[in-house]
């Protein structure tokens, strides 16, 4: 009987045993820390600007409203809208048949005038010419000059010609028309430079100047940076909102930008220079601060930061990251603090290497 009772307490110390190795392990499967698959890239050091972004109004700071000095009917057009021109170049003819009878009457009468004149003149025996009737003459050929020039400037305006370098943005009339002195025929914009209106509120007044820097961004090609300067600040502010108004100067020789666009501005108020800089998406918000990831020793440490200036996709870390870090890109979402984490190659990285050429192997 004693015996069974010791063979029956050792079987059960012995299954005591068994549970309780069976659980330390589980508990070292559950402390078993598994890592955590993340993308990083390395804070650098650079410059990054401070930008005021907004929106401005393209206009042609030469453009020309083509008119006619003459009446008439119009006899040819040379010109449509879209082509170019150039100053001085025929847009248009004016049928000026009347114009040139009169042109051709008033020198008719010059030339009699100074026939009369130099017959007068020539003559031996000037006592019996009267000292008024050479004046009424002579006044009569400055009348009859007056009258010529008149009708050879009509003539003259007969022809429409361009004040301007520009383009032709609208063609008010066709060919038969019949139009009135001062009626409009053709509407001529210069586009080789363009400026950008902006209003900004008087606070900013203090940080532009003229020569400032922007860049331009137009709806049809929002990745474009188009350069531009202050060329005009406003002295005055707008009592009814507060702003004032400025004046962008815009190189355009490619004609990319048109008269009276919509486009997006971004001013540059201020440079920094040796900053560390990381690309935005690696900063997250925990615990109402903002905050990354930094890799050591296959480890992820959460680093509060300070951020300064943003451009594009680049922000500024003004404390906490030092150059040359490697912070987590992509993955920090799940992450906690001193979390094992698996370095992943980049997924631009891994493109790249496969769209490079395979060495084949030569055989010797």
């Amino acid at each position: 009987m004693d015996l069974y009772r010791i063979v029956r307490h050792a079987t059960l110390f012995a299954c005591l045993l068994g549970l309780s190795a069976c659980s330390e392990e589980q508990q070292q499967e559950e402390k078993a820390e598994y890592a955590i698959p993340v993308e990083t890239v390395t804070a650098s050091h650079g410059d990054i600007s401070s930008f005021y972004n907004t929106t401005a109004t393209l206009e042609a700071p030469q453009e020309a409203t083509v008119m006619t000095r003459v009446a008439g009917l119009i006899a040819s057009i040379n010109v449509e809208e879209g082509m170019p021109v150039k100053q001085g170049q025929l847009l248009a003819s004016i049928d000026a048949k009347r114009q040139q009878y009169e042109l051709d009457r008033t020198n008719a009468e010059v030339r009699i005038i100074e026939q009369e004149l130099q017959r007068l003149k020539k003559m031996n025996n000037q006592e019996y010419i009267s000292a008024d009737s050479l004046a009424k003459l002579e006044y009569n050929l400055q009348a009859s000059v007056a009258r010529r020039d008149l009708a050879e400037l009509q003539v003259k305006e007969s022809q429409i010609r361009s004040p301007i370098d520009g383009v032709i943005a609208t063609r008010h009339v066709k060919q038969g028309n019949m139009v009135r002195e001062f009626d409009p025929l053709f509407h001529i914009v210069s586009q080789d430079e363009l400026h950008g209106i902006v209003y900004l509120p008087e606070q900013q007044l203090s940080q532009l100047q003229l020569g400032q820097q922007a860049m331009l961004f137009a709806s049809h090609n929002p990745t474009t940076e188009i350069p531009a300067d202050v060329l005009r600040i406003s002295p005055v502010i707008d009592s009814n909102n507060g702003t004032f108004k400025v004046t962008l100067r815009v190189r355009n020789p490619e004609g990319q930008l048109k008269s009276g666009m919509f486009t997006k501005v971004a001013i540059k108020f201020d440079t920094r220079r040796n900053s560390v800089l990381v690309p935005f998406n690696v900063v997250i918000q925990q615990d109402q601060q903002q905050a990354i990831y930094v890799i050591k020793d296959n480890k992820a440490q959460r680093r509060p930061v300070i951020l300064g200036y943003r451009q594009g996709n680049t922000v500024e870390v003004l404390d906490g990251l030092a150059p040359g870090e490697i912070v987590v890109s992509r993955g920090q979402h799940n992450l906690k603090d001193q979390a094992l984490v698996e370095l992943l190659i980049p997924s631009s990285l891994v493109e790249a290497t496969a769209q490079l050429p395979v060495a084949s192997q030569v055989s010797q």
